[in-house]
Parts: structure tokens; sequence; C-alpha cells
């Protein structure tokens, strides 16, 4: 019996899409690997140049992920390896943008998240981190950011807003300046009035106290 024109036709059509979504989302993410090493060789120099004491250091974890440290703050890059289509609720579901080609829905993801550097340095398992903004890439190069307001972008820009040099270094730059202005705040005292006898008695670099920017408070998503 022969296979249906209509099985054949779609599953063609829609792995060659995502192959395409696939390959776009690759290009973004290898740029913001070279990108995220440029500035910080630049910052390296700057900080020399100043007699300014900051450690910098940038990690490569195979294809989908790549962190940067610089000061007390590590951002790590990760890119999913599927490609997703947003659901028809979505608001960029009511661009003209999307109307014009539903193909241009579907999406590959890169996600940048803030972590604190002495997480890390101390292996402070039970510390959080924080989604800060995700990329998402079409078949076409165009994206556009969810996140927090100096690195988020409206839904309107998807048409118009397309992945190069340029664009990867002000998403970059964007991301590092919103880090660092999102300052570790004191917890609130009833978030770490109790500690455990075994907590206590562990090695400082080890105590399972956890550890945010935001702990115990209203992330700023919240309520802007």
């Amino acid at each position: 019996m022969k296979i249906s024109e209509e099985l054949c036709r779609t599953l063609f059509e829609k792995t060659s899409l995502k192959h395409s979504v696939a390959t776009e989302t690759e290009k973004a993410f290898r740029l913001m690997r070279q990108e995220i090493q440029d500035i910080i060789l630049q910052l390296e120099k700057e900080a020399k140049e100043k007699s300014c004491t900051i450690n910098f250091k940038t990690e490569y974890r195979g294809d989908y992920e790549f962190e940067v440290r610089f000061g007390g703050d590590v951002l790590i890059f990760t890119m999913h390896s599927n490609i997703f289509e947003f659901s028809r609720d979505h608001e960029v579901m009511k661009t003209s943008y999307i109307k014009e080609d539903k193909n241009r829905s579907y999406c590959g993801i890169i996600n940048i998240y803030n972590f604190l550097t002495d997480s890390f340095t101390f292996n402070r398992e039970n510390d959080l981190g924080y989604l800060i903004g995700r990329i998402f890439v079409n078949f076409e190069g165009h994206y556009f950011i969810e996140g927090k307001r100096e690195i988020g972008l409206l839904y309107n820009s998807f048409n118009s807003s397309v992945i190069s040099k340029e664009s990867v270094r002000d998403i970059v730059e964007s991301a590092m300046l919103y880090t660092i202005n999102f300052d570790l705040l004191t917890p609130p005292y009833d978030a770490v009035k109790m500690v455990s006898v075994s907590e206590i008695k562990s090695n400082i670099s080890n105590i399972k106290l956890t550890t945010g920017k935001r702990l115990g408070f209203r992330f700023q998503s919240d309520t802007e």
C-alpha cells in the first residue's frame, strides 16, 4: 500500500522547517559565545588599565551551554535542543508577522540564568538562580525576548529584530548590565531565623542555607 501524500508532505515540510529553526538558533548561540569572549577580553583590559581587581572567567560545556563569570555574578546561557511552537493564546500569535506565516511561530530557545559566583565557589547547591531572559529565534533568523525590562522586547518587534553580531552584542551587554544592577538584598528575618544543628555544624562552604538575590521577596517580574 502506498504511503499517503499528506503524510509525506507533512513529515518533510515540518522536518525541514524545524531544521532551519535549529540552524538559526545555533547560529545565534555561537554568536553569543563569540561576543561574550570579546566583551570579557575588553573588560579584562579595562580593569587592568584602571588597576581594578575583578575576576573574569568563561567556560564552555559543549554545544548547548556556556557560562561567564564577572565579579560576584555568573550568567549561564543554555540552548534547548528542541524546537517549540507558541500556544494559540500567546500574545505573539496575535501579531501580523505570525498571522502572515504561521511557520514563523516555530522557535528555538536560548535561556539566560543569573547565579551568584559564590554559589559555585562554595558549592552551595541550595542557592537560587533566576531566569532573566529567554530568546526565541525562528527560521528567518528573527527573534524576540521575554525577560526583564532591560533586555525584554515587545512582541511586535519580532518582525524587525534580526539576529546579527550587533543585536547579539546588545543582548549580551544588556543581560550583563541587568545582572550587575540586580543586587543581593538582605532576606527578611523570618526567612532565615531558623537553622538546624546539622547545618550550623557544617563547614561554612557547605552550609545548606539558601541564598538568592531576592530570597523571601517578590521577584521583579511579579510586580512589573
